[in-house]
């Protein structure tokens, strides 16, 4: 069994925001994003889906994103991203995809997720402006995060922990000024601080897109190896994790 991921599906299956203004790579992307996931993912695989999964303003309205998503084989978890304004309380989400029988979709908000020897755990993040508000949400999603991961320890103890981020928790330019900041204290290593505490080693992240992809990180950081997800950066392709 396998776990692949992506993010940032962007889906609007009733034509209310069409992609292709983004670019002409996003035409048709979710006829791409459909052909390569039943060529290579099979029912028992878990797939990662790392926020804005719709354009959906309301939970309601979700029925057709949620069948295109339930026809597709695996398991799937979501997280939340920035566009995800339909996104609701667990219960209620779970409550709405019980009721329509969207049994191979869940969620991941404040809690964990189990897949054999794995564990999955995250939290939406936030944009590292240095506005009080900015601060203030990411604060909160920091200790979501430890939420997450205390979930993950107490019910799955002893499992490795994949992190699953929408916002990157970390960028080029951190990096190359991270010398200036030995201590590391500053709110953008927060996500990190606590993935090294936690002795997280797998970190994906989605939301970027376009020319912001060009100060994306990949590869190994503390100790920690982070992989960019954008459904656009992997050319609408699943990548295989494990």
């Amino acid at each position: 069994m396998s776990i692949y991921a992506i993010g940032d599906l962007h889906l609007s299956l009733n034509k209310e925001k069409p992609m292709d203004i983004f670019g002409d790579n996003w035409i048709g992307h979710e006829e791409k994003i459909k052909d390569n996931w039943t060529k290579q993912v099979k029912e028992n695989d878990l797939i990662l889906l790392v926020g804005d999964f719709s354009w959906k303003m309301h939970l309601e309205d979700m029925y057709e994103d949620f069948k295109y998503l339930s026809n597709l084989p695996g398991k799937k978890i979501l997280l939340k991203g920035n566009h995800d304004y339909w996104w609701n309380t667990l219960k209620k989400m779970r409550e709405y995809i019980s009721i329509n029988g969207f049994s191979n979709i869940d969620f991941l908000y404040n809690n964990s997720y189990e897949y054999e020897n794995i564990a999955i755990v995250g939290t939406r993040g936030w944009a590292f402006a240095e506005t009080d508000e900015d601060m203030k949400i990411n604060h909160r999603e920091v200790e979501r995060l430890k939420l997450s991961i205390n979930d993950a320890i107490k019910n799955y103890p002893e499992k490795e922990i994949i992190c699953m981020m929408h916002y990157p928790p970390i960028n080029n330019k951190m990096i190359s000024s991270s010398g200036n900041n030995t201590e590391k204290e500053d709110i953008k290593y927060s996500y990190i601080n606590v993935m090294k505490e936690y002795n997280i080693k797998r970190c994906i992240y989605g939301h970027l897109h376009g020319e912001a992809q060009e100060d994306a990180f990949e590869g190994i950081y503390d100790g920690i190896e982070f992989k960019l997800v954008s459904a656009d950066y992997l050319n609408f392709k699943l990548l295989k994790l494990i």
